[in-house]
């Protein structure tokens, strides 16, 4: 059984990255669009993700994911509205993608792969939401030119986030609970970052 005080510091950690992915997702949202095409962002909450799938259950990755969203959303003015929900499905589908990402590709896979296919879900997630929304399946000819964005941002925030948990004792001193221990520190086999 975990103490009371294991706990207290688990809730705390999830905490933060809530507020810390609430925080770059409002601030990202008043950033400009990278290029030309609608959508085309950084996808810099998702920094929050790779962090709570790294070092906590995916129970406790879907609550950071879905509070990071709910409150995002409401903190700047989209609640219910078209953006909502288009950030509600990239959010829900590069978790999906990365957690199955991770399970499967734990020994082949580095933090920036698995980030580079959460920002190539993350777009497909979103213009599937879209094509619904507008009853077209036309929209699908952004996705080469998102995709051309959802590469090097994806490199660029895997690359981030092995930074972070590289540098963080916070996260590299977490033990993933419950019969996740045979997680491993994605961080530390990055090429990239070594």
């Amino acid at each position: 059984m975990v103490g009371s005080g294991e706990q207290t510091r688990r809730l705390l950690r999830l905490s933060l990255l809530v507020a810390g992915g609430t925080v770059l997702h409002v601030v990202e949202s008043y950033l400009p669009a990278l290029g030309t095409l609608p959508g085309a962002k950084l996808g810099l909450a998702n920094i929050v993700t790779m962090l709570a799938l790294v070092a906590y259950s995916p129970t406790d990755t879907w609550k950071v994911v879905g509070l990071r969203v709910l409150l995002g959303s409401l903190l700047g003015g989209t609640f219910l509205t078209t953006t909502f929900f288009l950030s509600t499905a990239g959010a829900i589908g590069s978790a999906s993608v990365m957690m199955l990402a991770l399970k499967i590709g734990k020994n082949s896979l580095s933090t920036v792969g698995i980030s580079i296919l959460g920002a190539v879900a993350h777009n497909v997630s979103q213009l599937l939401v879209a094509a619904f929304l507008t009853q077209s399946w036309g929209i699908f000819f952004y996705l080469p030119y998102l995709l051309l964005f959802a590469l090097p941002t994806g490199y660029f925030i895997g690359t981030l986030t092995s930074f972070i948990l590289r540098a963080t004792p916070f996260f590299r001193k977490q033990e993933p609970a419950g019969n996740e221990r045979d997680r491993q520190d994605l961080g530390r086999e990055c090429g990239i970052c070594q």
